[in-house]
């Protein structure tokens, strides 16, 4: 099994690729993992690095030292005070981007979670497709507690808690547990071994179809806002139309008929 660094210049990030696996690893363990503008432009970048490596076929978000990530950086949320509006319009459109490059990354993506996750943690979170936790997680959106108010994450958290559970957290600030973050949707799984209870997920993801898996992220993409119409039949009919001519699907039949591995096992 080789392993390649995909960037050397990053400061905040550790990146590698190994087996078809990207890792992106928040690396800023003095500062509990809390990001500010440079780790934001850094895991833009290596989202974008990621994306465009046909090799990678899934990428597993997790954090070095106790803490997932504390959310903002002290210094930096310093800087925004001191930031006109159309700073600080620029500054939250950085996090955006973030934020919808994960959720729109075209391939599967894993989060892994020990310890505090705090503020826009729980946006990369939400953000990602599964999610798994340690039993001393702790998660919290704490920004009312400032003053502000966590939005350009709740799109992210809001579908993943929902309204309900949202309005009491966002407006309490309260802490809680990675027990209740299981019950509210915010993670899939808890064990204490990340490392452990990833290897099954990221099995399974690697036997799959990579076209079939990006599609199905487009298809509930679409599917968000749960009308279903006749543009809705239309569009879903579509989709499954078409893969069903595409070469991986062709391929994904065939392989099923002839009973043996598809190609994309092969890898």
């Amino acid at each position: 099994m080789t392993s390649q660094t995909i960037t050397q210049e990053f400061e905040y990030l550790s990146c590698t690729l190994s087996d078809g696996v990207g890792e992106m690893v928040l690396d800023r363990a003095d500062k509990h993992n809390a990001f500010d503008e440079v780790m934001i432009a850094e895991m833009i970048a290596a989202l974008d690095r990621f994306a465009a490596d046909d090799s990678c076929q899934l990428l597993v978000l997790k954090a070095n030292g106790r803490n997932f990530s504390a959310g903002a950086d002290l210094n930096w949320m310093r800087k925004q005070a001191k930031m006109d509006f159309e700073q600080n319009l620029s500054d939250a459109n950085e996090l955006a981007t973030l934020m919808h490059k994960l959720d729109k990354f075209p391939k599967p993506t894993l989060a892994l979670v020990q310890g505090a996750a705090f503020g826009g943690a729980l946006g990369l979170i939400c953000a990602s497709d599964i999610a798994i936790a340690d039993g001393r997680a702790s998660f919290c959106l704490s920004e009312v507690k400032l003053g502000l108010i966590p939005a350009v994450i709740s799109p992210y958290v809001v579908r993943a808690m929902g309204q309900r559970a949202s309005r009491r957290y966002m407006l309490t600030a309260e802490r809680f547990d990675a027990e209740t973050a299981l019950k509210l949707n915010v993670i899939h799984e808890i064990n204490d071994d990340l490392d452990a209870a990833s290897e099954p997920i990221i099995k399974a993801l690697k036997g799959n179809s990579p076209q079939g898996m990006a599609w199905v992220k487009t298809l509930l993409s679409r599917l968000e806002d749960g009308v279903i119409d006749q543009e809705t039949l239309a569009y879903t009919s579509e989709r499954i139309a078409r893969i069903r001519v595409s070469d991986e699907g062709q391929e994904g039949l065939n392989a099923f008929f002839e009973k043996r591995s598809p190609r994309w096992n092969a890898q």
